[in-house]
């Protein structure tokens, strides 16, 4: 099978590897809606707290997304990188379930997040490699969908335990099974793909002022997103604060992948067709006017749902245009490096970003918190702008 090896639709290569982000997807979904009520009602951690174990997580992930993306680049095994980086996390996350305090949480999701680290950069590298310019938004656009959906089956199924009476640590046990699936059928299912072709591996740095212009728009504005993103953990404390009962947590949370899996790959498509700045821009708009909402709308029941969705949606939206332009802008040999450098901006902004709007949560109040994300998103939007009406951005 040559890498560009297609069915009618996508390349084999992205299918399967959108099947495996369904089942991780479902497995991690099954804990992270629960995480933020375990940390504060079973082990009596404060927010501040809360936005310390997700930064401290997404701050990990991000630093060795950018080696790993360069380890590819330089002729390391990318499928073999994958499969680690999957099996690391298959391991660490139902664990979380042991823990007796904050601390082990922090342990576990630092180990977790250390898996994503290894397989992100070589993965979407993977899928650049082995899909066509004019096909990019949509493979990137179905891979998203697939893994918003298994964030659908995976609260459902914490659900349906919790529901039966399945203590917390339990469900998050039984998170390991189709983890396990995952590491199955990337083994047996994908391809080594080689990511730079006919070419020597990629030796020389990555430097910034040979980076296109566009892709450095998008890298600082992203770095300002992370910063400005409302973790949605926090959205989970929110819902809650508005009358949410813990047993209905995942349902919103499924509710709110299922929406993400409706808007991502069409939203992948139209940047196909449109091009990839208007669909980032106007996605991108759609998060300030969520974050204005759930910052000065009041009330509960199905305000909660619509606001929530609404968010999510918004974070899908750019989800595949912003990969796309990626795999368009950074020439084979240094794609997996420049997916690294783009989520490692992401993920170190994360960790500032999360503790900030815990503190600002927790000192000036939920709505202050949601304003001051959506003032940054705006400031963030006017980067990209810039960029593109033609201000170099050394």
């Amino acid at each position: 099978m040559t890498t560009r090896s297609t069915t009618s639709w996508l390349p084999r290569t992205v299918v399967v590897l959108g099947a495996v982000s369904l089942l991780q997807d479902a497995a991690s979904e099954m804990v992270t809606p629960l995480l933020p009520v375990f940390l504060t009602a079973t082990l009596g951690a404060s927010p501040v707290i809360v936005g310390l174990v997700e930064g401290v997580a997404e701050a990990t992930a991000s630093l060795l997304k950018l080696v790993s993306g360069r380890l590819a680049d330089r002729g390391w095994n990318a499928k073999g990188m994958v499969v680690g980086g999957y099996g690391a996390s298959t391991a660490a996350r139902p664990l979380i379930g042991l823990a007796l305090g904050w601390p082990w949480v922090l342990a576990m999701r630092f180990l977790d997040r250390l898996g994503k680290g290894l397989r992100t950069s070589p993965r979407d590298a993977m899928i650049a490699a082995t899909t066509a310019e004019d096909q990019r938004g949509r493979a990137y656009g179905f891979h998203r969908s697939m893994d918003h959906l298994g964030a659908v089956i995976g609260p459902l199924v914490a659900f349906v335990l919790l529901g039966l009476g399945v203590p917390l640590p339990q469900v998050f046990l039984l998170s390991v099974i189709p983890g396990l699936m995952v590491v199955a059928l990337l083994v047996f299912g994908v391809p080594d793909i080689p990511l730079t072709g006919d070419a020597a591996p990629e030796t020389a740095p990555l430097a910034w002022r040979s980076l296109d212009r566009r892709l450095k728009g998008l890298i600082a504005a992203t770095g300002g997103l992370a910063l400005a993103t409302a973790p949605e953990v926090f959205l989970v404390l929110w819902a809650q604060s508005r009358g949410l009962q813990v047993v209905w947590i995942p349902l919103l949370w499924a509710a709110a992948s299922a929406v993400k899996v409706l808007v991502a790959m069409p939203a992948g498509q139209w940047s196909d067709r449109l091009g990839r700045l208007p669909v980032l821009v106007a996605g991108w708009l759609l998060r300030i006017a969520a974050l204005v909402a759930l910052g000065l709308i009041g009330g509960d029941g199905v305000v909660v749902w619509i606001l929530f969705l609404a968010y999510g949606a918004s974070l899908a939206f750019t989800e595949g245009p912003e990969r796309a332009l990626i795999g368009d802008c950074a020439r084979a040999g240094q794609r997996a490096t420049a997916f690294g450098l783009y989520h490692m901006v992401a993920g170190l902004l994360a960790l500032p970003g999360a503790v900030l709007f815990g503190a600002v949560w927790q000192w000036f109040g939920q709505a202050t918190a949601f304003l001051v994300a959506a003032a940054l998103t705006a400031g963030s939007v006017s980067i990209l702008v810039s960029v593109a009406a033609g201000r170099r951005l050394r």
